[in-house]
């Protein structure tokens, strides 16, 4: 069975369609660990009450918080990392010695890099007047959302469509993407 660690900041909703995808056999995995930057995050209480191991990581828990990050995803022996909203650059030395996937809002190359995350996605979307928008799994590397394209599903920009209806479209256009996605690396 593959072991995978997810890396979140908040809420996690990657995070719980890989728990139910894992839930339900439609991916044989096994979620070894949650890692968060944020002590507060919701997905550190989801995965706790799943009575999956979680760990906090950040300046204020570790004097070297990219290196503990490091050792505990070693040491948690996860063949795979999925990023689930995680709101931090990931270090060099850890894209270089992890595969790690994101799942980003959008069409990459489009909408992506710097700030480019959630709500501010789908606004840039709307303001460019794009036709079509999607969801984009991605490998990780140093630079922000220009790692290998693993796979993008796509829909249609409706001509009244607003941020927030944008966002309801994509959320559930992620939870195919990212199963589908992960269906075929782990193959």
């Amino acid at each position: 069975m593959t072991k995978i660690a997810i890396l979140s900041s908040h809420n996690g909703s990657g995070f719980d369609t890989i728990l139910e995808a894992q839930k339900s056999g439609e991916l044989k995995i096994e979620i070894v660990l949650v890692l968060s930057n944020n002590t507060n995050a919701n997905v550190i209480k989801k995965a706790e009450t799943n009575k999956i191991n979680t760990k906090v990581i950040n300046s204020k828990t570790a004097q070297y918080p990219d290196e503990e990050i490091e050792e505990t995803l070693r040491n948690s022996q996860a063949e795979y990392i999925f990023l689930s909203g995680y709101m931090k650059k990931i270090s060099q030395k850890i894209t270089q010695n992890f595969t790690i996937i994101n799942c980003h809002p959008s069409l990459l190359p489009k909408h992506g890099g710097v700030g480019m995350y959630g709500r501010y996605v789908h606004e840039s979307v709307i303001k460019s007047s794009d036709k079509i928008s999607g969801v984009t799994i991605h490998k990780v590397n140093e630079e922000f959302d220009k790692g290998e394209i693993l796979l993008q599903k796509e829909l249609k920009v409706e001509e009244n469509e607003t941020i927030q209806s944008l966002e309801i479209r994509i959320k559930e256009l992620e939870k195919l993407a990212i199963v589908e996605a992960l269906k075929s690396c782990l193959k």
